[in-house]
């Protein structure tokens, strides 16, 4: 996939995992968000619960979920830790890490507290 294909079809991919949290009742508190060490792709909030959500899109679900490394993940962590200082409950607010995992068809797997610090 070229650059820009592939950053339309994350787009792509982000809007329809957001539209999912939306229904289910969630909003979308921040798209995009960059902290000093990273990116998280969405963070929705519900009843005062925050959920950070990587979203991967690959031809398979197996093959998005394999895109995601330690690193990455340790950049998350670091990334969220610094929105969550902006909170009045700072790290004490209640949160999770979901994958929101899109195949080549469009099909959304979200696996919820999927990633623990």
């Amino acid at each position: 996939m070229s650059g820009s294909v592939g950053y339309h079809a994350g787009l792509s991919a982000e809007q329809s995992v957001g539209n999912r949290y939306m229904e289910a009742g969630y909003r979308i508190a921040a798209n995009r968000y960059r902290g000093s060490g990273g990116e998280i792709d969405l963070i929705a909030e519900r009843d005062g619960e925050l959920v950070f959500i990587e979203v991967k899109k690959s031809k398979t679900h197996a093959a998005a979920a394999a895109r995601l490394l330690p690193r990455q993940i340790a950049r998350l962590f670091a990334t969220a830790s610094e929105f969550l200082a902006s909170m009045p409950n700072g790290q004490d607010t209640n949160s999770r890490f979901d994958v929101a995992l899109v195949d080549g068809a469009g099909r959304v797997d979200i696996l919820e507290n999927v990633l623990a610090a």
